[in-house]
């Protein structure tokens, strides 16, 4: 099938490429022409694992183009996917200005039947907004084109998104039209293919399904950080605390790791913006509140354990800080824990050394040049001439140091451990003071 999706960033492109990889010939455009133009000379403009190899593939064997020309794209594919993005306003609800732009612009451009897929995150009612806009630019075009709108949220996870597009949980479609349900079907009869994944409704319910799955995943990391800081005032290990209700096949074991908080471009946007829809209806609704509010207050958890291990004064102080993306396998630091922790430390007076494996260049796009941020190449570089080291990511590559090598290196030996990947008592053992998340400070 020919296909074409607007927007050509994380979800557009991830779409694309896992369209064009199993033999769809993909059109992906976007306004920005620096970005068409690293993707046309081999380049990608975000991390994930895979995709660069993935997007290479398809481009050299002509199943995946990139252009700044909406005419072009709206000509291409029968399937328009809408991809761009849905920015938080000043209130937290989702500025829908450039996913009505799109519309807008295929109504501009189509002269045959269309399928505009709304594939970015979106409220409930945005597909009857999508459908409005293209009857209204099509009326005064004195034209009466048929085409459909459909809902078609995506579930990709960052850092693991290649896996989740091509071995789907579920493939959620929301439809009006039974025609629209059986083309669906068949450009995702791929990755389809040992049982049925498509799981289909109507379009209100489809747009309601994604913020409420980002919202229940949030919800259980918000639980867990609060039972944490109860664990830790009543002499409780939250770590053993998670295996003992995780073993129970009702809770299970995904997403109840305490930690310092979620971040990312999905779960605070989209709590944010299902909290607006229901005040926008009338209500009030008080869990979506406390789950953003817990989640703002275990980001400066951190802060204050360090700031408590100095007594108050971080004034010329350095401290080491492992991870800087807001999750693994991953370069993107919006709303990441890592920038509230370095934000209080420099308004502290504290310097900070940071290490990512891939987030670095990100940090120094945000930040800039700062006399209290060095960028390091290494894990080992960053705790040179450090006072303490705060882990806030959990890459793999942190897993297993050498604690000895911490205790000699580190002026004032602590490791302050956002997300308890370690042993207690194999850091106090080799001579560091160890803080984590809902567990009793150790000391050496």
């Amino acid at each position: 099938m020919n296909v074409t999706v607007f927007g050509s960033g994380y979800v557009g492109l991830v779409t694309g490429a896992c369209l064009a990889e199993v033999g769809n010939h993909v059109m992906c455009v976007d306004v920005d022409p620096v970005k068409i133009d690293l993707l046309n000379n081999g380049g990608i403009p975000i991390y994930e694992p895979g995709l660069e190899e993935m997007v290479a593939r398809n481009r050299e064997a002509g199943r995946l183009l990139f252009t700044t020309d909406a005419k072009e794209g709206v000509d291409f594919g029968l399937f328009q996917f809408i991809a761009v993005g849905t920015p938080p306003d000043e209130d937290g609800s989702a500025d829908l200005q450039y996913v009505l732009a799109v519309a807008r612009s295929i109504a501009e451009h189509m002269d045959d039947y269309k399928i505009l897929v709304d594939k970015s995150t979106v409220p409930v009612g945005t597909a009857d907004k999508v459908a409005d806009t293209v009857r209204d630019t099509l009326k005064a075009r004195g034209s009466n084109l048929e085409f459909d709108v459909v809902s078609n949220p995506e579930f990709l996870k960052e850092g693991a998104a290649l896996e989740d597009f091509m071995r789907p949980d579920r493939i959620v479609v929301g439809v009006e039209n039974p025609r629209t349900t059986e083309l669906l079907r068949a450009l995702y009869a791929p990755f389809n293919r040992n049982h049925d994944r498509l799981v289909v409704m109507d379009v209100r319910s489809a747009e309601l399904t994604k913020y409420a799955a980002n919202a229940m995943l949030a919800t259980k990391i918000s639980f867990m950080n609060e039972l944490s800081n109860i664990a830790e005032r009543v002499g409780a290990d939250i770590e053993k605390v998670r295996v003992g209700i995780g073993s129970d096949p009702r809770i299970g074991y995904q997403f109840i790791y305490p930690g310092c908080g979620y971040g990312g471009s999905c779960f605070p946007k989209d709590v944010r913006a299902l909290e607006q829809t229901a005040l926008a209806h009338g209500y009030q609704p008080e869990l979506l509140h406390a789950v953003e509010a817990v989640n703002f207050r275990q980001k400066e958890i951190l802060f204050e354990k360090i700031r408590s291990h100095f007594n108050g004064d971080l004034q010329g102080k350095t401290i080491a800080l492992w991870g800087l993306a807001f999750k693994p396998n991953t370069d993107d630091m919006r709303e990441a824990s890592s920038r509230t922790l370095m934000e209080a430390l420099w308004d502290a007076g504290a310097r900070v050394r940071a290490y990512d494996p891939v987030a670095a260049e990100e940090a120094g796009r945000i930040y800039g040049e700062r006399n209290d941020l060095v960028l390091c190449d290494s894990a080992d570089d960053a705790i040179n001439g450090a006072d303490a080291l705060a882990v806030v990511t959990e890459w793999i590559a942190f897993r297993s140091p050498d604690f000895a090598t911490l205790a000699k290196t580190l002026k004032s030996p602590a490791i302050f451990d956002g997300r308890n990947i370690y042993d207690p008592e194999t850091v106090t053992q080799a001579g560091l003071d160890y803080y984590s998340i809902g567990r009793t400070a150790a000391r050496h």
